[in-house]
This record gives structure tokens, C-alpha cells and sequence, in this order.
């Protein structure tokens, strides 16, 4: 009989996301995962079923937890253009400190995987609507209150304040500087702000 699968998943995906993240998915070997989670190839097997498998598994973790965090900000909030401003101001900070900022794993997934993999295209994109919609239930929340011109299109600034989002990552890896990172942010939040 065998023994059954005993570790904490969210642990084992945690450190395969690091892994995954630092190397990229081609990059990754079995024997890196196995020193990272610390399980044996046939643990990971067993529990994840492939490569490929732990790889979408660790994908969706992160996913997961990145659309969380702007669901509490969002929700958080006074208001819904409060909780989107708050959100960006603490982005741009952090991807002007080249310390605190990584690249996106989703971003960095979609540029490596995405164009010939339609599996990992359907988990990236199932994440991206995820912030979206975030996003396009916040600005349609505002726009019945009045806080956001009746003029703006809330699905096309969703749209655009989802790209943003990982814009502001891509420029905290390549170019953290200050200067530049409050530039993007002042443009989104006078796209906001325009009557």
C-alpha cells in the first residue's frame, strides 16, 4: 500500500513558486524542485502529477494571492477610487525600491510560455480577468456614486488599470527609479480624476 502524500500544499507550492520564478519554467529541472520543497521526485509525482502540473499549480497560487491583495485594498478603502489610488501609490513606492520589487511571475510566465502554450495562456488570462474584474466592480461602484465622471468608460479603465499594474513591475526590475515611476502613476491618476 502506498503511503499517503503528507506535506502543507500551500508550503510546497510556495517554494516551487520560487523556484519557477527565479529560473523561469524551461529553466527549472526536477532536481531543483526537489531542493527546494524538500519532497522527493515521487512526492511531487504523486501529489502534482507532472512538471507541468506543479509549475500551473504554483501559477495559480500566485495568482491567487496577488488578485486577494487588490481585492482587500479595494475593499479596504473609504471609497472605490481611494482603495484604486492607494493601491497604485503603494506600487509605484515599490517599484521605485529595486529591493522590494520583482517582475511579475504571471508577466514573466506569459512572455516565456504563453505564445505556444494554450494551457498556461488560459491560466495567466483567467488571472488577468481576475484583477480586471477587481478592478471594473470598483470603477462601476464609483461611477454610481458619483465619484467617477458618468463619461468614462469603467471596463476600458479596468482594462487599462489592470496593464498598469504590470507595467509598473516590468519598470521596477528594469528601471526603479522614483522619478519615473511617480510619472506613470500621476498619468493614472488623472485619468481618474478627468471630468
Amino acid at each position: 500500500m502506498a503511503r499517503p502524500i503528507q506535506f502543507e500544499r500551500d508550503n510546497v507550492l510556495e517554494k516551487a513558486m520560487q523556484a519557477f520564478w527565479a529560473h523561469g519554467y524551461c529553466a527549472t529541472s526536477i532536481a531543483d524542485l526537489v531542493e527546494a520543497t524538500q519532497l522527493k521526485p515521487g512526492s511531487l509525482y504523486a501529489a502534482f502529477k507532472s512538471k507541468e502540473g506543479l509549475f500551473l499549480a504554483a501559477l495559480d497560487y500566485y495568482g491567487e494571492q496577488g488578485a486577494t491583495r487588490i481585492g482587500q485594498a479595494l475593499a479596504a478603502a473609504d471609497s472605490p477610487l481611494a482603495g484604486i489610488r492607494g493601491y497604485f501609490q503603494q506600487l509605484a513606492r515599490d517599484s521605485a525600491d529595486a529591493q522590494a520589487m520583482r517582475s511579475c511571475f504571471l508577466v514573466n510566465t506569459a512572455l516565456e510560455l504563453a505564445g505556444h502554450n494554450e494551457i498556461v495562456r488560459e491560466h495567466i488570462n483567467r488571472h488577468f480577468d481576475t484583477v480586471e474584474g477587481h478592478f471594473l466592480r470598483a470603477l462601476q461602484a464609483a461611477q454610481a456614486s458619483g465619484e467617477l465622471a458618468a463619461n468614462k468608460d469603467p471596463r476600458a479603465l479596468a482594462v487599462f488599470l489592470m496593464n498598469s499594474i504590470w507595467g509598473l513591475r516590468v519598470l521596477g526590475v528594469t528601471a526603479p527609479d522614483p522619478q519615473r515611476s511617480q510619472a506613470v502613476l500621476q498619468q493614472i491618476l488623472t485619468l481618474l480624476d478627468e471630468c
